[in-house]
């Protein structure tokens, strides 16, 4: 139910906001938490909506992945003069007070994670505490026996990132899985595979690892093979990092959830370009516009794989 009423919502906005190739030429912004190939596919949606909204889009990634260079970015945003912007925050809760300035003079709505104690208009993206639960779904078929598993992320502070573990533990909670805690990176390639290599020499009978962030995927898999402990460590994880698709061609990555980021871009802009022209667009009374989630394995991941380059343009 909860499902089909997210995508009746998401119809419904689309339906109200319909392409418009007339009127005034407005400037927006996306701005993402962190750099990897995920905001990629992110902004092949953005490139799409300019074309479809007569809409100009900045699109801008920090590269230290941190609260304060997202602050600046914002800041210089502002100078420019876009008329709405789209943030993934990185801390949330520490960045409420930027993120309402903001919001006091241009459309502010949050995409990928949430920041639902500020001002902002509304948020475009996954329900991350579900998308969670699937990816502990998937992590229980991977381990029917059980066993220690460590999580990985580049920090807590993100509302996607705590929600999404919150959501595995639930889903395991009752198993013989046992969940030993979790590593984080700061958005650190480097450290991310670090790591992991710490876990699999601290830790010899670990049974399973788990990504929560799109990078982590390719930090991890990468890790097992150099441990050459591909088959022997389940591998659970999100997004769809090529790195990460052929992890599971190869069968060292049993499966991971992917978002869909192409909708994250696509959507925010259309939405940004509608507020800026004065459209009317219907708000969900949850201010939540869930874009849903896909578990990508070992059956479906030619298909999907296939259907992703021709979204991006790679076919």
């Amino acid at each position: 139910m909860r499902k089909a009423l997210a995508v009746c919502l998401l119809l419904t906005v689309s339906a109200v906001l319909t392409s418009c190739s007339t009127g005034k030429k407005v400037r927006v912004a996306f701005v993402t938490n962190n750099v990897s190939d995920f905001w990629k596919i992110a902004e092949a949606g953005v490139r799409q909506a300019e074309k479809d909204f007569d809409v100009q889009c900045d699109v801008r990634m920090p590269t230290q992945g941190t609260a304060l260079e997202q602050k600046e970015i914002l800041q210089d945003l502002l100078v420019k003069g876009v008329s709405g912007i789209a943030i993934s925050p990185v801390s949330p809760d520490s960045q409420t007070e930027i993120l309402n300035q903001v919001a006091k003079k241009v459309h502010l709505i949050c995409h990928d994670s949430d920041a639902p104690k500020s001002n902002r208009l509304l948020y475009v993206g996954t329900s991350n505490y579900d998308a969670g639960k699937v990816a502990g779904e998937q992590l229980k078929k991977a381990l029917p026996k059980g066993g220690k598993v460590m999580v990985y992320v580049g920090t807590l502070d993100a509302q996607n990132a705590s929600q999404r573990y919150a959501g595995l533990k639930d889903a395991v909670k009752g198993s013989p899985i046992k969940i030993l805690g979790v590593m984080t990176d700061n958005a650190d390639h480097t450290k991310a595979r670090a790591n992991v290599e710490d876990t699999l020499v601290k830790h010899p009978d670990i049974a399973g690892l788990v990504g929560l962030w799109s990078y982590n995927g390719p930090a991890i898999v990468n890790a097992v093979k150099a441990a050459k402990k591909v088959g022997k460590v389940a591998i659970v994880c999100f997004d769809e990092d090529e790195v990460t698709l052929q992890g599971i061609k190869e069968g060292a990555i049993f499966a991971t959830v992917v978002q869909k980021p192409y909708e994250f871009g696509y959507q925010s802009v259309k939405i940004l370009a509608a507020l800026a022209r004065g459209q009317k667009i219907n708000i969900p009374p949850t201010k939540i516009i869930d874009t849903g989630v896909e578990v990508i394995n070992k059956d479906n991941v030619d298909a999907f794989w296939a259907k992703l380059k021709r979204l991006t343009g790679k076919a």
